[in-house]
């Protein structure tokens, strides 16, 4: 596809950070008005002198791999710093994680070839490992221990820590206001967490909008929180995403957007530092 596909669209995206950065970025490539408006955040485990000791344990190199299933777990590393040795090999369980390690200069040894879940990480990783190896599972307080309980019943040395509790961000006004005026064309949905955050925080969105979600597992998460699905990515990748959108056209303002004047570059960086002020 030449030119621009993506002109004349503005776009959340529901993430900030170095990942949602480079999806901006990425958007704005294609011709897209990127507005980052984080809806979820990162709490702090509730034992925190656990994590903090297998950070330790992980930079001292007591760990074969460390795996990490979600951007999230990334935005942990990168929080405290965590040094991943030479040695250690790491897992990501799709691409979206995987870029996300990337952009905060973490390698990624191993992504599953087609299943992106813990289970299809779990799959991929005894079948390159068959010898036990020792493993750090990072993990959210409400993520089922579905890789940690394959990888223990094969064998593996697995140690399984919290790292963090996943917390909705409220909506800063402006980007609230472009969502519900119709403004924003399209919303990216990347995890079911987002998917409740946006069904909570926007419960009128005009049918206008594009609700895109980045694969099949978070459509079914999205659906099972009452937010309809209109996009979905072939692939659990944010360049899959942002190619979905691509292949509709931009969907028409409504009566109200054009009413009201647009966010304009200046307040879409109050958006994010009002979000980065949160943290």
């Amino acid at each position: 596809m030449t030119g621009k596909p993506l002109a004349g669209w503005r776009v959340l995206v529901p993430r900030g950070g170095p990942w949602g950065d480079g999806v901006a970025a990425r958007l704005r490539s294609d011709g897209a008005v990127p507005v980052i408006a984080p809806l979820i955040n990162f709490a702090p485990t509730e034992d925190t002198a656990a994590l903090e000791q297998a950070l330790r344990d992980l930079a001292d190199g007591a760990f074969d791999w460390v795996t990490a299933t979600s951007a999230t777990t990334v935005d942990v590393l990168y929080a405290y710093g965590a040094a991943i040795p030479a040695g250690t090999k790491v897992a990501a369980v799709g691409e979206t994680t995987a870029a996300a390690l990337q952009a905060v200069g973490y390698a990624v040894d191993l992504i599953p070839d087609t299943d992106n879940s813990a289970a299809g990480l779990a799959r991929q990783l005894l079948a390159l490992e068959p010898e036990p190896r020792r493993i750090l599972t990072l993990r959210s307080e409400i993520a089922k221990p579905v890789l940690t309980d394959a990888l223990t019943a094969a064998g593996h040395d697995v140690h399984s820590v919290v790292a963090y509790r996943t917390v909705g961000v409220p909506a800063p006004e402006r980007a609230h206001r472009d969502v519900l005026n119709g403004r924003i064309n399209a919303i990216l949905v990347t995890s079911g967490s987002v998917a409740q955050q946006v069904r909570e925080q926007f419960p009128d969105i005009p049918d206008q909008t594009i609700i895109a979600a980045i694969g099949p597992r978070t459509a079914r998460d999205a659906d099972a929180a009452g937010l309809p699905i209109h996009v979905v990515a072939a692939k659990q990748t944010i360049d899959s995403l942002i190619d979905a959108l691509a292949d509709i056209p931009v969907p028409p303002e409504t009566p109200e957007a054009r009413a009201v004047p647009p966010t304009t570059p200046t307040e879409v960086i109050q958006v994010v530092e009002e979000n980065e002020a949160r943290r």
